[in-house]
């Protein structure tokens, strides 16, 4: 879960860019001190929120407690929860509704579509839950991962369903418990990139 404010205006003071290279891939972070405007994936025919000069795009030696830090130390199992401002600058009010819903999920834990939208007052909204999921600027810190099916069947994910599960692995969460069991997290299991580009082959070979 996310330790975070009521969103911040779309005029942010002074935006900066930071790539943060994980064992998934690149994420560019654009943010201002605490508050984070998007996290893309920097990879081949991926959209980018953020257009930047790239001779100025930090990549290393990032400012303690800053966004980037924070999301490099989790990909290093040193971070479990982020501390930030959540700074959307796109989205409707129901999108905006559904991140904050996301951003209940603590880590090593997972609901279903069904579940968040019960949870923000609108229970027929599965559906429309899982299309802000996927317009989601922020993902990992606002964890969209973290959304599976009713039957707990891993579904639609715009980072792709391998990246979701290195992801729910790495949280210690993966494979899914059986429905009927707890989702509590599992200890002791480590996510490495052999895993994760496994996970790929397979995804790209269903």
């Amino acid at each position: 879960m996310t330790r975070t404010k009521l969103p911040v205006p779309a005029g942010l003071d002074g935006l900066r860019t930071a790539d943060v290279r994980s064992p998934i891939g690149t994420f560019r972070v654009g943010y201002d001190g605490r508050k984070v405007a998007y996290i893309d994936l920097m990879e081949r025919g991926m959209e980018r929120s953020g257009p930047s000069d790239v001779d100025r795009v930090e990549r290393r030696g990032f400012a303690r407690g800053s966004p980037p830090e924070q999301l490099r130390e989790y990909f290093t199992g040193e971070r479990q929860t982020f501390d930030v401002e959540l700074a959307f600058v796109s989205g409707s009010p129901f999108d905006r509704k559904v991140w904050f819903g996301l951003n209940q999920i603590p880590f090593g834990s997972f609901r279903s579509y069904g579940e968040v939208a019960r949870r923000i007052g609108q229970p027929q909204a599965a559906r429309a839950v899982g299309g802000a999921a996927h317009r989601n600027p922020i993902p990992i810190i606002v964890p969209c991962h973290r959304l599976v099916g009713q039957d707990r069947s891993l579904t639609g994910f715009g980072l792709g369903l391998w990246r979701k599960q290195w992801l729910l692995r790495h949280e210690g969460i993966y494979p899914l418990p059986t429905k009927g069991r707890s989702p509590h997290r599992r200890e002791g299991r480590q996510s490495t990139l052999e895993e994760s580009l496994t996970d790929r082959k397979r995804s790209r070979s269903s």
